[in-house]
C-alpha cells in the first residue's frame, strides 16, 4: 500500500551502507520529513501526508530495520539514524527542513537538532520523549522481545504489542499482518537500540529551534509527564499539545494532530 494520491517518488537512497526506502511528495513547498516509531514504518504517516502535500513538501521513509528498507543488520544508535535522515536530505538536494518523528521517529529527530541545528527550521515532536526507557519497560519490553524472536508475531503476542502501539480495532490488524511477514529476529537490532539509548534531557537547551509537541491523551508507552519534560525543556515549545488518542495518535486520531502540525508550520519563519 502506498500514500493515496500521486507520489512524486518512490526510491532508494544509499547512504551511511544502508538502502533508505523513501517517498518524496515533490514541489516547491517547504520541506517536512516525518520519521516513524518503533514497529513502524512510513505508511504511519497517510494522513499527515495527504494534509500537508497540497502546501508542503513531504519526505517519509523507513528507518533502519523497519519498513522496506534494506539496512545491513548490525548494531546502530539514534545518532546513526539520525545521520541517516541528514544522508537522505543531502541525496535529494535538500538543505533545510522541519523534521518531525513520532516516539523513535521523535528520538533520532531531537539527535538531527543536535547534531545539525543549521539545517532545522523546526521540530514536531509525536508521542515521544527525550529519556532513556524506564527500567521497569525495559524488562517488559524485553520479555515480549525475547518470546518474538521464540516465537515470532504469535496472535497473543501482537495483539499486546499493537495494544500498546496502536489501540485501534481498523489499524490494529493492518500492522500485525506486516509483522507477521517478517523474520523473527528482524527485531533484534532495533529493539536493542530503543531499549539502550540515552537520556538526552539535559541537552533540551541546546536545541532552540521553534517545536511542537503532541501527545495522545490515551498514549500509554509514552507517559503524558514525559511529554510535558520534553516541552519544559525545549526553548521552542510553548507546552504540549493534548489530542486524544493512543501512543500512535496521529494515525489513530488524525485530524486534531493534522490541526496541529499545520498551525505550527503556517506561524515559522520563512
Amino acid at each position: 500500500m502506498h500514500l493515496g494520491g500521486t507520489v512524486q517518488r518512490m526510491s532508494f537512497a544509499t547512504v551511511n551502507g544502508q538502502q533508505l526506502y523513501f517517498e518524496d511528495t515533490g514541489g516547491d513547498g517547504p520541506v517536512v520529513v516525518l520519521s516513524h516509531g518503533f514497529m513502524m514504518d512510513h505508511e504511519m504517516f497517510v494522513h499527515q501526508v495527504e494534509a500537508l502535500r497540497g502546501q508542503y513538501r513531504v519526505i517519509i521513509w523507513d528507518e533502519r530495520g523497519f519498513g522496506l528498507t534494506r539496512y545491513d543488520g548490525q548494531p546502530f544508535t539514534y545518532w546513526d539514524s539520525a545521520g541517516d535522515c541528514l544522508a537522505l536530505l543531502d541525496h535529494v538536494g535538500v538543505e533545510r527542513a522541519v523534521f518531525g518523528g513520532m516516539s523513535q521517529g521523535g528520538f533520532l529527530s531531537l539527535r538531527v537538532a543536535l547534531l545539525a541545528t543549521q539545517r532545522v527550521r523546526g521540530l514536531i515532536l509525536l508521542d515521544t520523549q527525550a529519556g532513556a526507557e524506564h527500567p521497569d519497560k525495559v524488562v517488559l519490553y524485553q520479555g515480549m522481545m525475547d518470546m518474538w524472536l521464540a516465537v515470532g508475531a504469535a496472535p497473543e503476542l501482537a495483539e499486546a504489542v499493537a495494544s500498546i502501539i496502536i489501540a485501534d480495532p481498523v489499524e490494529n490488524p493492518k500492522w500485525i499482518a506486516k509483522w507477521m511477514a517478517q523474520p523473527n529476529d528482524y527485531i533484534v537490532q532495533p529493539g536493542a537500540c530503543l531499549l539502550g539509548r540515552e537520556d538526552i534531557t539535559e541537552r533540551l537547551r541546546e536545541i532552540t529551534c521553534p517545536a511542537l509537541v503532541v501527545h495522545g491523551t490515551e498514549d500509554t508507552a509514552i507517559e503524558m509527564a514525559l511529554a510535558e519534560t520534553l516541552s519544559a525543556g525545549l526553548v521552542g515549545s510553548t507546552g504540549v499539545v493534548r489530542v486524544g488518542g493512543s501512543h500512535a495518535a496521529n494515525l489513530v486520531n488524525p485530524g486534531p494532530v493534522n490541526a496541529a502540525i499545520l498551525q505550527f508550520l503556517g506561524g515559522l519563519p520563512a
